[in-house]
């Protein structure tokens, strides 16, 4: 949703997600505490999270954070259970997305966990540019497998890596998941896609012969990130993704009904 400019009513977005709590998914981003003149769409993510109807057999609830005051924020909500972070390969990013460098945001991350130590809090940590550096960075696979092991030795075992322009080819996604996994198999390295649709099953193929299981996607393929760069490249597909899993044969029992409520809800929510 923070693609989206025009600002998204409190109960469109608690509609849209209490749909997405009945799919079945392991987990469900909810909101992020992030600064409301920043990111004026996410301003009333606590309101939308209290106001959510969770289901006997409930998803974990993620939200992001950014800072410390987001994690004390979140943490003072007790429907959530999940918190992301934002990491990044690329300095520069960093200095783009949260104004802050690697080391610091590393200091950071230490700070937010000890926040959290004593309560039932889980956390994912993302590798954003996890698949090269579209700003001139340094990057190689060996960079990534550096910052994964640190946070690994932090005690992160959820650490996606993620494409936020859309410009990572198959090639890279499948060498990259391959270094990674055989370098730390006991981390789920995720994905999380932008991607132009006619280029989301080539990504995806790549991603799961390497041996990627954990995906994450927006129905309808809706938002991008508006600190990335000028124009956004849109999420992966939810539908894409079950297409691709169909294909599989390694279609999870979903309720579809719930899909399609949710990708109707998304009908009023202007991308202009």
């Amino acid at each position: 949703m923070q693609g989206i400019t025009t600002f998204i009513p409190t109960n469109d977005k608690v509609n849209y997600i209490n749909a997405l709590l009945k799919v079945g998914f392991d987990v469900v981003d909810c909101g992020s505490y992030v600064s409301p003149k920043v990111i004026p769409q996410m301003a009333d993510s606590d309101s939308v999270i209290r106001q959510l109807q969770l289901p006997e057999k409930k998803p974990e609830i993620m939200a992001l954070v950014v800072n410390e005051t987001g994690v004390r924020k979140a943490s003072e909500n007790d429907r959530i259970n999940c918190l992301s972070y934002p990491f990044s390969v690329s300095p520069t990013f960093l200095k783009r997305n949260l104004n802050i460098s690697t080391i610091d945001s590393l200091a950071l991350i230490d700070r937010m966990q000890h926040q959290t130590a004593l309560k039932s809090i889980n956390w994912v940590i993302y590798l954003s540019m996890g698949f090269g550096n579209p700003y001139g960075d340094d990057w190689s696979s060996g960079l990534v497998i550096d910052l994964a092991a640190r946070l690994y030795e932090k005690g992160f075992t959820r650490l996606p890596l993620s494409d936020i322009l859309g410009e990572a080819n198959p090639d890279t996604i499948y060498a990259t998941y391959q270094s990674l996994c055989k370098a730390l198999p006991q981390v789920d390295f995720g994905l999380h896609l932008h991607t132009k649709p006619s280029e989301s099953f080539r990504k995806l193929e790549a991603a799961w012969e390497a041996g990627v299981r954990s995906f994450e996607t927006v129905v309808n393929g809706l938002g991008g990130c508006p600190t990335a760069a000028d124009e956004m490249v849109g999420n992966l597909s939810t539908q894409n993704l079950l297409h691709f899993l169909t294909e599989k044969n390694a279609l999870p029992q979903l309720n579809f009904n719930a899909i399609n409520e949710a990708g109707a809800i998304t009908g009023n929510f202007s991308q202009g």
